[in-house]
């Protein structure tokens, strides 16, 4: 995945992790680009290979990291560490 802007999160919405990042991201107010992996089963495959893992919600960062399952203290550490809050 390319440098990028925004942030993506990769998800479904049966996963409660993916709930609960897509409400604090929202609650922050940040702008994230969500990608349905019901809706697009084929997502799936990307997200596997940026985590290496099968596990969701994947979250890419505009600084091509990225983070599995993440806490909220992980999410908002990164947030921070990228002057995004």
């Amino acid at each position: 995945m390319t440098a990028s802007s925004t942030i993506t999160v990769f998800g479904a919405d049966w996963c409660r992790d993916c709930i609960r990042t897509k409400s604090q991201l929202d609650g922050l107010g940040i702008q994230y680009t969500y990608v349905d992996l019901v809706a697009d089963p084929a997502a799936a495959d990307v997200a596997r290979e940026i985590s290496g893992r099968t596990n969701i919600p994947v979250v890419v960062y505009p600084d091509s990291t990225h983070h599995v399952e993440p806490s909220n203290a992980d999410v908002e550490a990164k947030l921070r560490e990228l002057a995004l809050i």
